[in-house]
């Protein structure tokens, strides 16, 4: 059977979120690959990827950019613009904003799983409130965008075929960049998440969140607070303190809790609630796997993952009122915990790496097809080009 060359490429390996999973799948699935990145902080990661080959920009040597990478953040166009893939049959980016930047050789089919485009350039406003710049910040930022976007656009161009991890960063492709997107989920672990007993489901709702100001966990605190039934909050952030301002006495505050602990208490629940607007969102998936309903704001990735009404209730507007009117809905409907299980299988491990072959199966034959060229013969473990020019 022909074995291709393949490379991967994910913006950065210094932080240990739903991206990497992707990248995690993608590297069983092609073990032999090496791994194309800006900065890799092997201290700050899980310590599977000490075994990958990882090949990192002149970015990795810059003074605290393992722990403060954002402040680079002019430096990363150029970082993957000098990463020259040749040799290479397929090369699979993992890209929020600059893994799809890199040059592949001529003949290289260049596949992008985007987990959304660049959201400092398209939604500047949302990206700056979201993690609270400052005005100088703002205004060194702000006479880039424009550079920004038409490097994005001109990058985005040179890809052969996107993926989407949902239905909205599909929209977000198409908008910004005038392309076509097929939506494969990322996957989501499920081990260790089970359903609890009729008996064990207690009477509490439950929000598993960073308690950050976007996620806007206040029109949950207040909805609860004036509704009288009980809700725990678990996870911790610097929204915390205001949250527990305007929160009743029904409202527990339970910090920062271990994953042994979000299983019990996701199984346990009544519902767990959302009301952040999420590119995909694995934790509504989480709760499902675990038996219980998810409630959350009808945009983003809850229209990937929930069912209204089968698996749990979406709503709108996000306000207090539109919470209170979800949970007396979400009270008066009757759900199937097997169905909802069911529902949360969609988004396996499995599933994921199997609808990611067969997408580059089907792509790579066109792509051989159309250059008239014969499926490689070539091994994964032969020697890898060298990533500069």
């Amino acid at each position: 059977m022909s074995q291709r060359r393949v490379a991967l490429v994910h913006d950065y390996l210094n932080q240990n979120g739903g991206a990497e999973r992707v990248v995690e799948a993608l590297h069983d699935l092609y073990p032999e690959a090496p791994v194309y990145t800006s900065i890799y902080a092997p201290e700050l990661m899980p310590a599977l990827y000490r075994d990958w080959d990882i090949r990192t920009s002149f970015m990795q040597h810059l003074p605290g950019i393992h722990r403060h990478h954002q402040p680079y953040l002019p430096l990363y166009p150029f970082a993957f613009n000098r990463f020259r893939l040749n040799g290479y049959d397929l090369v699979l980016s993992s890209s929020s904003a600059w893994g799809k930047g890199v040059k592949v050789g001529p003949g290289t089919l260049h596949i992008c799983y985007c987990h959304a485009p660049m959201r400092f350039a398209w939604d500047f406003s949302g990206y700056a409130e979201r993690e609270r710049l400052g005005g100088w910040q703002r205004r060194a930022l702000t006479p880039m965008l424009g550079w920004l976007r038409q490097w994005d656009r001109r990058t985005a161009a040179g890809v052969d075929a996107f993926i989407a991890n949902s239905g909205i960063i599909a929209e977000r492709i198409k908008r910004y960049w005038g392309r076509d997107a097929t939506v494969i989920n990322p996957p989501v672990d499920l081990t260790g998440l089970r359903p609890a007993a009729p008996d064990e489901i207690e009477d509490y709702f439950l929000v598993l969140s960073r308690l950050v100001p976007y996620k806007r966990i206040d029109v949950v605190v207040a909805a609860f607070t004036a509704l009288g039934l009980p809700l725990k909050v678990a996870g911790d952030g610097r929204a915390r303190a205001e949250l527990e301002r305007i929160a009743g006495p029904n409202v527990r505050f339970l910090g920062p809790v271990s994953d042994e602990e979000k299983a019990w208490l996701l199984a346990r629940c009544q519902a767990a609630i959302f009301p952040g607007e999420d590119d995909f969102g694995i934790a509504q998936v989480e709760v499902q796997a675990s038996g219980r309903p998810a409630i959350a704001l009808a945009r983003g990735g809850s229209l990937d993952t929930v069912v209204d009404g089968v698996t749990g209730i979406l709503f709108e507007p996000r306000s207090i009122e539109g919470v209170v009117e979800a949970v007396r809905r979400f009270q008066r409907t009757a759900f199937s915990v097997d169905a909802i299980i069911n529902n949360a299988r969609r988004f396996s491990r499995e599933r994921f790496e199997g609808e990611i072959r067969a997408f580059v199966d089907e792509r790579m034959a066109r792509h051989w097809e159309s250059v008239g060229r014969q499926q490689p013969l070539l091994p994964n473990e032969a020697e890898a080009p060298a990533p500069w020019s």
